[in-house]
């Protein structure tokens, strides 16, 4: 029987581009596992998708994931099936223009082929508990990191 893995997701931006980070939350019955990180010059939808894969790439073996995010960049790519067209079509967006994000895009349409993923897409910023303390861990992290830059 597989694992049933709860997955909450947030990425953040200071401008856009500019220092962004991202955090995960990692449930497994009472246990759980925070991870974050970031990058000096980034979007927030490519922290939004790096929330994601980090969290994903963290389990070990295949699991059921329940995934609760509120980028609705990721949750309706997948669950409408447009990053998977957007693979089919060489990383084309249906108006033959170049989908944005297609290295991160990639790598979580991978994640995604190795578990079971339901998406529940929340409101951010609208007092979801751990969509908050994601929100805390993304922002604390491009704090620190615009922190070492003027250093």
């Amino acid at each position: 029987m597989l694992r049933y893995i709860e997955i909450f997701t947030d990425g953040a931006c200071s401008g856009n581009p500019g220092p962004g980070g991202w955090g995960a939350v990692l449930r497994y019955g009472t246990h759980e596992k925070e991870l974050c990180g970031g990058e000096l010059n980034t979007t927030n939808n490519r922290m939004e998708l790096t929330a994601v894969i980090m969290a994903l790439s963290a389990l070990k073996e295949q699991c059921r994931v329940k995934l609760v995010t509120d980028s609705k960049y990721v949750s309706e790519a997948i669950e409408k099936g447009w990053a998977r067209s957007w693979q089919k079509n060489g990383w084309r967006k249906a108006d033959k223009k170049p989908a944005l994000n297609a290295d991160l895009w990639e790598q979580l349409l991978k994640l995604l082929d190795k578990h079971y993923v339901e998406i529940e897409w929340v409101k951010g910023h609208a007092g979801h508990p751990e969509n908050e303390r994601c929100d805390r861990l993304a922002v604390a992290f491009y704090k620190n990191l615009e922190n070492k830059k003027t250093e």
